[in-house]
């Protein structure tokens, strides 16, 4: 998983939703056939966002994943949240993990779409997005805690630090034809710890 270039940068993958998996992709489909047909749209393909970092020789992931065991400290791991209900999030199954995980991996992304996206060449961009990353919020994944008017997810994670570390988070689109819920909710947070902070 090369770097787009240059010694230092910010590179963003754009996965569809359920790579690799199954089960995920259908439900993906399911929940988003089912949100069209409220809002009274086409159907799209949806997306998953990660991060990679470079800083001269060393390279970061940046990613919102299941808590796969008790070892996170192996895969960087800064933060966790509860999926689904606070109360759940007590055992493992119903946690995710935000990841800064020095020489890691993106599972899955030779199915990477649009990808990589150099949103930043200069080391300073790409040091605050590695310091941001520890900060981030982890209200629970799947609901609008933080009432934004959508669901807090790994797209809000992935905003939300770009957005806080002077990146245009703003102007980020998935790729044609697709969407990438809980991207707004990473925006919105991060223009409010903009102003309260």
């Amino acid at each position: 998983m090369p770097a787009a270039g240059g010694t230092s940068g910010v590179d963003l993958y754009w996965l569809p939703l359920g790579a690799g998996g199954h089960f995920v992709r259908l439900n993906g489909r399911i929940y988003e056939a089912l949100a069209a047909r409220m809002q009274r749209r086409a159907a799209c393909d949806l997306y998953h966002s990660a991060l990679r970092i470079q800083v001269h020789d060393r390279a970061y992931v940046i990613e919102q994943a299941p808590v796969r065991d008790l070892h996170g400290e192996r895969r960087g791991v800064v933060a966790e949240g509860a999926v689904g209900d606070r109360l759940a999030g007590r055992f493992r199954i119903f946690r995710y993990e935000v990841r800064r995980w020095n020489g890691g991996s993106i599972p899955d992304v030779s199915e990477a779409v649009d990808s990589p996206r150099r949103l930043a060449t200069d080391e300073g961009s790409a040091k605050r997005v590695l310091e941001l990353v520890g900060r981030v919020p982890t209200p629970v994944w799947g609901r609008d805690e933080l009432s934004t008017g959508e669901m807090w997810n790994s797209n809000s994670i992935i905003a939300w630090v770009l957005a806080r570390s002077g990146v245009d988070a703003g102007s980020i689109r998935p790729p044609a034809g697709g969407r990438a819920p809980g991207w707004n909710a990473g925006l919105v947070v991060a223009n409010r710890d903009r102003r309260e902070g």
